[in-house]
């Protein structure tokens, strides 16, 4: 079974930064894409950004500049360094692996989410 577990999330200063990490465990072949979602209350989900097995990103006008997402291949992990965060940077961050083939089979797979909270 294919699990996605996220950790770095937690609360900073306006300004700030933190280091998102997300985990894809199983037996795993190949993932075509990581990704990162954020929902904040009130709000439909949204990407924040993807990287594909090549290596291509993709991010959201709103981060462009401030956030970064790398992957380690290796370790089936993908992470999301957010710099000079800010109030409007509050939610509740997603990982989300497309395109996940593994000995159980193929399929999409969420993370359980973390909480970011920009406050001062």
């Amino acid at each position: 079974q294919v699990q996605l577990v996220e950790s770095g999330g937690g609360l900073v200063q306006p300004g700030g930064s933190l280091r998102l990490s997300c985990a894809a465990s199983g037996r795993i072949f190949t993932i075509s894409k990581m990704a990162w979602y954020r929902q904040a209350p009130g709000k439909q989900r949204e990407l924040v950004a993807d990287i594909t097995s090549g290596g291509s990103t993709t991010y959201a006008d709103s981060v462009k500049g401030r956030f970064t997402i790398s992957k380690d291949k290796a370790k089936d992990t993908v992470y999301l360094q957010m710099n000079s965060l800010n109030a409007a940077d509050t939610a509740v961050y997603y990982c989300y692996a497309e395109g996940v083939l593994a000995t159980t089979g193929a399929g999409d797979y969420w993370g359980q989410g973390t909480q970011v909270t920009v406050s001062s």
